[in-house]
């Protein structure tokens, strides 16, 4: 930047204000004949015309660039033009006197137009304007404000400068522009009092967004407004990094946007960061797309979120990535490989960037760096020898180090007592190995950016699943214990039959029944007995007899107490599965949505994610199929294109994902789409909208796949699978039920599109993926797009929620626009729906019809959970992440309700959600304190409204272990 002290202005590509520099010491004495400056402040120098030949040698840098400053032709232009300028001067004041440095600076504008060089006074008057704009700015900026005391702020670099509180205002006030029920003043006010001489830049910020978080309970749309606020931090980190301008308000972003980009892959890429490949992309074309005003869609919770957890970052922790920066860098990684790469990159940003689709966490994450590893999903089988266990401890840790979520098939490993023919010895069972692979997810947390999750199957019939059902207690030895790692039941049909039938159940190791493993529907029905009449002729003597309920119930009384194992189900995951022909599924991954074949040491499956905003495509109260149609296949070619890109830290699952080509289109926001439509989620409108919803993507994803095996070809196993036969997802059912029998499932068979068509086109055709949705928990990405998670009812309608973020209190919007259109949103409401822990059903004020609407997760009876699931689920190949909410759980409700997820033909079931105390955390509008830990907050009532009553946590509903998947 140049001063006043500076003769001329220097011209640069970007005109960035700057810290002004304290002024040269008045020239109160000269000698006769001696030409002296006056500067813009009033101050006296002596004329120097060294600075005129410094400054214009910048000015010819800054058009002409680096070779300028070697070149011959510019030194003696500019040593003769510096001549030109001072002998001009003396002309006109022989005997010495004062010019000013505006009339200085109108000469080297003159004398650089007679010399031709015509670029170089263009750029030099453009300079001088845009820097007379930003002085007048300046000086504007810092006139006291009347309403709010003068202070002085700690800058970065330690120096003290008045706080300009004229930026303060446009920064709050382009925060709460456009939002309804939100006052800037509210948040100046409060911010301003809490303020002090000598606080730092920072911290004003800080200040901000802190107090704009306080009002969020009582407008939901303080939420956005808080956002904003931490936009100005964003930009202030990343900009200043870049070297493009100390700071930006979201005004001066719409052209700031588009020198940023370039700079940040250039920065990236210089750090090693960033893939070189992203410097072959026309940056100006994709930096012209960049939207800045998408910035304003984010709620706290999705750019705190954000910020912390995904922007890139230098190895001293400065995050120099924007929110549309962020989104376009995602889908030039994506669209790298395509021919006209430019144009599908800005496809894909704007559908990332408009919330109406999402990919799942590690393709945000690692999209366009040095290890594009972009797969959510991993699915092993571990084999029954001691190279082949510890070989697949290797393959978790290489695979969760590059952030994949980990599903182990361990029901190969012999179980405890089994023989060991090489030692002669006894086998310990599988146990002791699941913890060293506990302890390896541990260690290996992710690149440090999310903990290392990994969950264990492990099949109903094998001898160790007494103990298997116990790894997860706090009691008994520790050393048979794994408190970090997920645990699941992969449960044949012969099983659940059983407990139907109340008979008894027979415990095999799996080195004496190997063919189990492999077997499924009738073939295993058949083996299985053969395998008990042998115990019954003393053939097989390692064994044990239950009876089936009471190992069920003790497998559904270790889910109420522990949390785990799952209840996933083997025969309806492999009959319906599209790939039976080349393998068997032998668990799902380590969120319950994805069913995928796997060999051990051949093949670990690998599946990519991604999730439809259902919510975004709900338009005037309708679903909007023409929108959903262009989503999902601009999607699945983004999903597609994950397989090729991806990087594969182990051989084998590239062998598999080349292969087959699998990919998982699921969707979030059900929730919100709900109650834009009006229906409350215990209520058959809910459940058709599940299956009409779900059939259209389900419909939409199958001909995109099969219009890309078109354009690039079909995956290599094509021939054989189901797709090959005609027989969609919608068409296994009945292979299911055959092998189950009819007696045993109740699955809706409805369909209203042209299903016949599209059945012809896949035969013909191909298809491109071997599967192609799934349904996963969205924790993260759903935060990021400020919509309810997945498939999820509503927590509740008034919460803190905790992650890896922080703690964030969440309010039911369209809960508390609806109160407020009938008046009955006020702080007693507030307190009420605090002291009711987020529910609605006690609150006298409000009319039924909202309370059924508004029921949360707890208040909705879990049939209309799994009957929802249940319609979904017959048009999805692969499953869907189903939490099971209960409400007063004992026996009989988990009995009845697993009972039913069966019976309606649900492949998996991920957590059970049982009712339990919440917490004691508290946050008081009045008095402005967030989440204050209050020992015992009194209840609010409406006699005393100014007393908040504690806001309900969400004890472990955010578990950051959910978030492998999305």
């Amino acid at each position: 930047m140049q001063t006043d002290t500076d003769v001329t202005a220097t011209p640069a590509p970007q005109a960035t204000p700057s810290t002004p520099q304290p002024s040269a010491t008045p020239v109160t004495a000269t000698m006769p004949g001696q030409l002296r400056v006056i500067k813009r402040n009033g101050t006296v120098v002596p004329y120097d015309e060294s600075k005129i030949s410094v400054a214009m040698t910048k000015a010819f840098l800054a058009v002409e660039g680096g070779t300028a400053a070697a070149s011959s032709r510019v030194h003696e232009t500019v040593a003769s033009l510096s001549g030109q300028i001072s002998a001009t001067f003396k002309r006109r004041m022989p005997s010495g006197g004062t010019v000013h440095i505006e009339d200085i600076q109108d000469q080297v504008e003159l004398i650089l137009m007679r010399s031709g060089e015509q670029k170089i006074a263009r750029d030099y008057v453009l300079y001088r304007e845009e820097h007379a704009r930003l002085r007048a700015q300046n000086q504007a900026d810092q006139e006291a404000d009347s309403e709010y005391p003068t202070i002085s702020v700690v800058m970065p670099s330690g120096e003290r400068q008045p706080l300009n509180i004229r930026r303060v205002r446009t920064i709050v006030e382009e925060a709460c522009a456009g939002l309804k029920d939100v006052e800037a003043k509210d948040i100046l006010d409060e911010a301003m009092r809490n303020l002090y001489d000598g606080v730092s830049l920072e911290d004003v910020n800080t200040s901000l967004v802190i107090t704009a978080r306080t009002l969020v309970e009582k407008e939901p749309n303080y939420s956005y407004a808080t956002a904003r606020l931490l936009l100005d931090k964003l930009r202030a980190e990343a900009l200043s990094f870049l070297g493009l301008a100390e700071s930006a308000t979201q005004t001066e972003m719409v052209g700031i946007y588009a020198q940023t980009l370039p700079a940040y892959i250039r920065k990236g890429v210089e750090l090693e960061l960033l893939s070189p490949n992203l410097l072959d992309y026309n940056l100006e074309q994709l930096s012209a797309a960049l939207d800045a005003s998408r910035d304003l869609q984010f709620s706290y919770l999705g750019l705190q979120t954000l910020y912390d957890r995904y922007f890139i970052h230098s190895e001293e922790g400065v995050r120099f990535e924007l929110p549309q920066v962020f989104f376009m860098r995602v889908a030039m990684g994506l669209a790298y490989n395509e021919p006209n790469r430019e144009q599908r990159a800005i496809e894909f940003y704007q559908l990332l960037s408009s919330f109406d689709y999402m990919s799942s966490t590690p393709t945000l994450f690692n999209a366009g760096t040095l290890r594009p590893q972009l797969s959510s999903c991993y699915l092993t089988t571990v084999p029954d020898d001691l190279h082949g266990i510890y070989g697949a401890m290797q393959d978790n840790a290489m695979l969760s180090k590059w952030a994949g979520g980990l599903g182990n098939d361990w029901t190969p490993v012999r179980s405890l007592g089994a023989y060991i023919k090489g030692t002669n010895g006894k086998s310990q069972g599988v146990v002791p190995f699941l913890k060293v692979a506990n302890d390896t997810a541990v260690a290996v947390n992710q690149g440090g950016k999310r903990k290392g999750a990994v969950c264990a199957y492990l099949e109903t019939w094998h001898l160790d699943i007494e103990e298997f059902l116990e790894l997860r207690k706090n009691t008994g030895d520790d050393r048979r214990r794994t408190h970090d790692m997920n645990t699941a039941n992969w449960v044949p049909d012969l099983f659940m039959k059983r407990v139907f039938d109340d008979k008894e159940w027979t415990l095999f190791s799996p080195n004496d029944v190997p063919e189990l493993h492999d077997l499924v529907g009738q073939a295993f029905q058949e083996k299985y007995e053969e395998y008990e009449r042998k115990t019954a002729s003393g053939e097989l003597k390692l064994f044990k007899r239950v009876k089936a309920i009471d190992l069920w119930r003790k497998m559904l009384g270790m889910l109420f107490e522990t949390g785990h194992p799952w209840i996933t189900f083997k025969d309806a995951c492999n009959l319906r599965s599209p790939q039976q022909h080349v393998g068997v599924v032998h668990s799902s991954n380590l969120c319950t949505e994805i069913t995928l074949n796997t060999t051990a040491g051949d093949e670990i499956a690998v599946c990519n994610l991604g999730s439809v905003n259902l919510a975004q495509h709900v338009v005037d109260g309708q679903l909007d199929h023409a929108k959903l149609e262009k989503t999902v296949r601009t999607a699945v070619r983004m999903l597609d294109n994950v397989i090729d890109i991806n990087y594969y830290s182990v051989e084998a699952a590239r062998t598999s994902n080349m292969r087959h080509r699998p990919v998982g289109l699921g969707l979030m926001g059900f929730q919100d789409a709900l109650y834009k439509m009006g229906y409350a989620y215990s209520s058959q409108e809910a459940v058709e909208f599940a299956d009409r919803s779900m059939e259209a993507i389900s419909y939409f994803a199958i001909d995109s796949s099969s219009e890309l095996a078109k354009e690039r070809g079909a995956y290599s196993t094509f021939e054989g699978s189901l797709w090959s036969k005609g027989t969609l997802p919608i068409d296994s059912i009945e292979l299911l039920a055959r092998n189950r029998g009819e007696d045993y499932i109740k699955v809706d068979r409805s369909q209203t599109l042209d299903w016949n068509s599209l059945r012809e086109k896949v035969k013909t055709q191909g298809m491109r993926n071997s599967n192609v949705m799934a349904i996963a928990p969205t924790a993260t990405i759903a935060n990021i797009t400020g919509v309810s998670q997945s498939i999820e009812p509503t927590y509740q309608n008034l919460y803190v929620k905790s992650n890896l973020s922080g703690e964030f209190t969440v309010v039911n919007p369209f809960l508390v626009h609806e109160l407020k259109a009938l008046g009955l949103w006020d702080s007693v409401m507030v307190n009420d729906l605090k002291y009711y822990e987020g529910s609605v059903q006690k609150i006298d004020r409000i009319p039924a019809e909202l309370k059924a609407r508004y029921s949360t997760a707890f208040e909705v009876e879990p049939r209309w959970i799994v009957d929802a699931a249940s319609r979904r689920q017959k048009w999805i190949d692969q499953a869907q992440s189903l939490n099971l909410y209960i409400a007063g759980a004992n026996g009989k409700k988990l009995d009845i309700t697993y009972r039913m997820a069966w019976y309606h033909g649900l492949k998996t079931t991920y957590y059970l959600r049982a009712l339990a105390a919440t917490s004691t955390e508290k946050s008081t509008v009045e008095t402005g304190s967030l989440n204050a830990v209050s020992a015992a907050a009194p209840a609010a009532t409406a006699a005393a409204p100014a007393e908040a009553a504690p806001v309900p946590k969400a004890c472990s509903l955010d578990d950051p272990d959910c978030e492998a998947c999305q």
